[in-house]
């Protein structure tokens, strides 16, 4: 993906070209894809607030995803040059916020907010995020929506596995865990071509319980509830991820 990039105080914006490399069957940015783009903005927006991975490392601290969620209004097409933006909202005691808007000309594509925490390395415990921001950081009011995340029941009890995937070296991140993409890569390669087009995907959230390594096996469940598909990825038995497909 060709980049050009600004940064400013409280928000970064990058043009992006819609590579094939990011492309799905349809020729259209994949849905995995959109959720790499707002990890790749985040990551980038971090760094040049001086607070990214290796910033944080120096402090025995690690950005946590603990849930993210975008809304697709249109998902571009092959080779189309789109904006990505990010900003994140002001931060409360544990946990905070960071906001996502994708556009081409005057028209919004996609739409994205993850909620970050941040944790130490070495004693396993969550550090207050609102300290970690560099101080002066003008914070954006703004937020591209105020509704809270969804809240999803981890009730899956004799609902069948309908796909497993075994966590393989191209899943695992610089943590030493499954990548949050690889996740969502592994929800919809768990789809046939139809079936993920059957779908229609216009808004996918998902919630990060628990951490899995190479090797492990991935099992998946799937219902439906309130006119959306929710799904459930465990490691026997354990829950790691729980989301919703709209």
């Amino acid at each position: 993906m060709k980049r050009g990039m600004r940064s400013m105080k409280n928000t970064l914006k990058r043009e992006l070209t819609v590579d094939p490399g990011v492309c799905d069957h349809s020729g259209a940015l994949g849905v995995p894809d959109a959720f790499g783009i707002c990890m790749d903005l985040a990551a980038s927006h971090a760094a040049a607030l001086g607070i990214g991975m290796w910033d944080l490392a120096a402090r025995d601290l690690f950005w946590l995803t603990v849930k993210t969620r975008v809304r697709f209004l249109r998902r571009p097409r092959m080779c189309e040059t789109v904006t990505g933006e990010t900003w994140p909202e002001p931060a409360d005691k544990i946990r905070c916020n960071r906001d996502y808007r994708l556009w081409a000309g005057d028209q919004v594509l996609a739409l994205g907010k993850t909620e970050w925490a941040v944790v130490n390395v070495k004693t396993g415990k969550l550090h207050p995020a609102a300290d970690v921001y560099p101080a002066g950081l003008e914070m954006r009011r703004d937020a591209v929506w105020d509704e809270p995340f969804a809240r999803l029941r981890d009730d899956f009890d004799g609902v069948p596995v309908f796909a497993r995937h075994t966590v393989c070296s191209t899943d695992i991140d610089v943590g030493g865990h499954m990548n949050n993409v690889a996740y969502v890569r592994c929800l919809a390669g768990a789809f046939s071509t139809g079936e993920w087009d059957a779908l229609n995907v216009r808004d996918l959230e998902i919630h990060f319980k628990a951490s899995c390594y190479e090797g492990q096996l991935l099992e998946l469940q799937r219902r439906e509830r309130d006119g959306g598909l929710e799904i459930r990825m465990s490691v026997e038995g354990k829950t790691v991820t729980l989301a919703r497909i709209g």
